[in-house]
């Protein structure tokens, strides 16, 4: 399971980087179109901050929760490696760690990340592909919680 959850980081990083560089190749700073028409635009924004830009302008403090949070990650990626009753877990590691990677590239490499999902049916912060990731991974993780727990159970 490794080399796929190696090869699915890879993966979701190379996609997250690609939709920012189409957003920024073709969608002008704070400018928004349409994607899902009703449902979901995309708008180019640039988040210095964290979710919601709270902490704006703190680079040095997410280069260091992302070191950190990695270094986490990683332990217990490494931990699950052989242990396919963890699967859930395993894949919510991968894919929080690519979401983690993608965001910290734009922030290493531009000062900032680049968001441009708007949800059009809710008044929600806009994201990008790497928080979506980050999120799905959280999901992943509380399954597997539960469902370990279910085993302890019975």
């Amino acid at each position: 399971m490794l080399i796929a959850d190696t090869i699915l980081i890879i993966l979701l990083v190379g996609i997250d980087q690609w939709i920012k560089y189409a957003v920024v190749a073709n969608i002008p700073l704070g400018g928004e179109q349409s994607f899902i028409p009703g449902i979901v635009s995309l708008t180019h924004l640039r988040n210095n901050g964290a979710a919601w830009s709270i902490l704006q302008g703190q680079m040095w403090f997410f280069a260091v929760i992302a070191v950190v949070a990695l270094g986490i990650m990683g332990y217990f990626f490494w931990q699950y490696r052989h242990r396919g009753d963890h699967w859930p877990e395993e894949l919510g590691l991968a894919l929080m760690m690519a979401g983690t990677i993608g965001n910290f590239i734009d922030r290493l490499m531009q000062g900032y990340v680049v968001d441009m999902f708007q949800l059009n049916f809710i008044n929600f912060p806009i994201f990008n592909f790497a928080d979506s990731c980050l999120t799905v991974g959280v999901i992943f993780i509380a399954i597997g919680v539960f469902l370990a727990d279910r085993r302890e159970a019975h």
